[in-house]
């Protein structure tokens, strides 16, 4: 055998047998010693080996890893054993208390903690509005005219369930400590929740989803002041805002009671108090995005000089009637709320309820010309009872004309006592303002598409005009 027809070098430690000896070269005498090395047939054989014991060993780690199902069902079960202890230790610290201090407290406990695990509703039922626009025609991130690090509905979904349970374990901690006299370590809890959340909104290094904060920071900033033009996002969170006008208010109250140390205690709740249901301060924040998007809705029009921005504007003017007239409630003397204010206050809520409800059908989703948002891109469930299906209408539209009515109702700012309806009626306009965004968001998509192709088929034509008007030869 000649060495000189092996492909690589005959000193190479690969081609040696283990033990043999290194292979020295004679140029004297011009032949070369073939100890220790390895033939064709034998690297092959040595290849497959090498290549079998990594397959038993990728095996054999595949066997040791748990599988993603079984990760997944995991979590989910220490998700709903730690929802049930938390239940479990609520509820007793709440029986520890006494009869006449119970359902003070619990009102209380649902001031603090009711902003947040609304805004915990929200984040998880937006995360489910991205999941349908991933699955569908429509393109949100160009709607919304996002980066490249816009947040998933995966991402959506991950934020509200830390929110799901950092909140309820704030809440418990906050029952138990109380309940066993610990008031001082009660009260420090809503104060570290809200530390905590804050923090995390403006924590200034890339973790946390650093542009998606900010921008939602930027976004809110600009609903505030209006100073240049409006875009779609900012019309889009003011609606959102104008929804959660309630828990806003909560918020407010939530952290006058922290500035003013009122925390753990039931002063708050008598009428003269600083943070009592009867301040001045409950009707402004109330009132407050509406203001906003009432000045949105004027920037508009002196930017587009559009009429509908100016009836659009109209239709949130006809929610502070609403407001302002109920708070009088508590700063008038019964009988002239009973025969005067009241009947005022009942006609301006159904006007800005029809008023809320005309805007939502004819321009907010334009259902004129029957919306497809749940038509998919790969046909599943969801697009088997939606997609096409007529009682999907007139569900959206007659539940959103009875939601209506009920959110108007609940803005006013003397029915604030009976925490679980207003829980109940809060969570009711989230769902309907859930149901908004599909076809909100779809519609303005719809504008944006037929838009773009108008301008394709004028650039078109254009073109085809100076093709012809540039020929050199034209035949009569």
């Amino acid at each position: 055998m000649s060495v000189a027809s092996l492909p690589i070098s005959i000193n190479s430690p690969v081609l040696r047998r283990a033990g043999g000896k290194s292979v020295v070269s004679e140029q004297d005498s011009g032949e070369t010693t073939e100890e220790g090395l390895l033939f064709p047939s034998e690297l092959v054989d040595m290849k497959n080996g090498v290549e079998m014991k990594s397959g038993i060993a990728l095996m054999h780690g595949a066997a040791i890893a748990p599988s993603p199902i079984l990760l997944w069902r995991l979590k989910i079960l220490l998700f709903f054993a730690w929802g049930i202890s938390c239940c479990k230790i609520s509820w007793d610290s709440v029986m520890r208390m006494s009869a006449d201090l119970r359902d003070l407290f619990l009102y209380e406990a649902f001031l603090y903690y009711n902003p947040l695990l609304l805004v915990t509703l929200m984040v998880f039922l937006w995360g489910l509005n991205l999941w349908v626009f991933s699955q569908s025609s429509v393109n949100y991130s160009k709607v919304f005219d996002l980066d490249h690090n816009y947040l998933m509905h995966k991402e959506m979904w991950k934020c509200a369930t830390w929110m799901a349970i950092v909140v309820p374990t704030s809440m418990t901690a906050y029952l138990y400590l109380y309940s066993h006299g610990e008031v001082l370590l009660a009260a420090s809890q809503p104060v570290i929740l809200y530390a905590i959340v804050v923090m995390v909104l403006i924590f200034p290094f890339d973790i946390f989803y650093l542009s998606s904060r900010y921008y939602f920071l930027r976004t809110l900033w600009r609903i505030i002041l209006p100073l240049q033009p409006i875009s779609f996002a900012d019309f889009f969170l003011a609606d959102i805002l104008t929804s959660m006008s309630k828990v806003l208010s909560d918020l407010e109250r939530s952290i006058c009671r922290m500035v003013n140390h009122q925390v753990a205690t039931i002063a708050w709740f008598e009428a003269d108090s600083i943070c009592g249901s009867h301040s001045v301060m409950i009707p402004l924040v109330l009132v407050f995005p509406y203001v906003c998007r009432f000045f949105q809705c004027l920037r508009q029009y002196k930017d587009t000089k559009e009429k509908s921005s100016l009836l659009n504007a109209l239709k949130y003017s006809t929610a502070i009637p609403v407001i302002f007239l109920s708070a009088l409630k508590y700063h008038v003397l019964p009988e002239k709320w009973t025969n005067f204010y009241r009947p005022l206050w009942l006609l301006s809520s159904i006007l800005n309820s029809l008023y809320s409800f005309y805007w939502d059908v004819n321009r907010d989703w334009d259902l004129s010309v029957f919306s497809r948002i749940f038509k998919f891109k790969n046909p599943n469930l969801c697009s088997s009872l939606f997609y096409g299906r007529i009682w999907v209408y007139y569900w959206v539209l007659s539940s959103n004309l009875v939601l209506r009515c009920t959110w108007t109702y609940k803005l006013s700012a003397h029915l604030r006592h009976n925490y679980l309806t207003v829980f109940t009626v809060t969570a009711s306009e989230i769902f309907r303002r859930f149901q908004w965004v599909f076809f909100r968001v779809e519609n303005e998509w719809n504008k944006m598409t037929l838009k773009t192709n108008s301008g394709l088929k004028l650039e078109e034509m254009a073109t085809e005009e100076d093709r012809l008007l540039s020929s050199s030869s034209h035949e009569v």
